[in-house]
């Protein structure tokens, strides 16, 4: 149980809220232009710091299910009549089972971005190479933003550039140590294969097609684990679609937002 409601922002007015759920790296600081973006198009929108993360302070035991519940408590807290998830990475695991928690009467839609539905879905070596990339260099005494700022350039495709890119470097560089360490355990020990096919609202996995992370080929797994759910590939961007090609990206979440959940009012 977490102690009290993530440290989270509300943007712009309305029924249709779509609450923004980050990666393990970053905060909430780098979906600035993506409020910007859906507050334009009429939506209400609410983007929480995750437990550990930017204000909300790191419990003293992590997991995917605390996480999930935390994002239960602040939909039933700050939601609206028509509620939508959109979880990036780490986000895209904790939404669906926040979903499930929550059932079809509070979330209404779910978008899932650049994850997996399971860490265990992945090979022995992807594992072994996520994990090694991630925890060995903290192990060995580097700062988080020494070592993350050559693999999260990794993570995005070759011709990814510009202010939306830097500040998704800039903010995931700020991430604490500690607060990233409990969530990437709590990422490898969370088997999510089984809430997914628990999910009962309209959903969508949009991947990058150079993603090396959420690899397209593992989204689409995701995506025929839930029932009635689509997916989208996004070309020439990887892990951080949304930032990379922001237009592409979000030419698909409002046409699956207005087909399969509605439009704001």
């Amino acid at each position: 149980m977490y102690p009290r409601l993530p440290d989270h922002e509300v943007v712009g007015d309305g029924p249709f809220t779509v609450f923004l759920l980050h990666g393990a790296y970053g905060s909430r600081q780098y979906f600035c232009e993506e409020i910007a973006t859906l507050v334009r198009r009429g939506y209400r929108v609410v983007a929480w710091d995750a437990p550990g993360y930017g204000l909300s302070p790191l419990p003293g035991s992590y997991s995917i299910d605390m996480a999930a519940q935390a994002c239960a408590d602040l939909v039933d807290a700050v939601g609206t009549r028509t509620n939508v998830l959109f979880g990036h990475s780490m986000g895209g695991i904790i939404a669906p089972l926040a979903a499930v928690k929550l059932g079809g009467e509070r979330v209404h839609g779910l978008v899932v971005s650049a994850t997996v539905g399971s860490f265990s879905a992945k090979s022995k070596e992807d594992q072994r190479v996520f994990l090694e990339e991630r925890i060995a260099p903290l192990a060995q005494g580097k700062t988080l933003s020494a070592a993350a700022e050559p693999l999260l350039r990794t993570m995005l495709a070759p011709t990814s550039s510009g202010p939306l890119v830097d500040l998704v470097l800039q903010v995931a560089m700020q991430t604490r140590t500690d607060t990233f360490m409990a969530a990437i355990n709590a990422i490898v020990d969370y088997k999510g294969m089984p809430t997914l096919a628990q999910v009962r609202v309209p959903t969508l996995a949009i991947a990058g097609e150079l993603d090396t992370v959420g690899k397209p080929e593992q989204m689409r797994q995701l995506a025929q684990a839930v029932e009635g759910a689509e997916f989208v590939s996004v070309p020439n961007a990887a892990h951080y679609a949304w930032a990379e090609q922001p237009e592409v990206f979000n030419t698909a979440l409002f046409d699956f937002l207005d087909r399969r959940v509605g439009k704001p009012s």
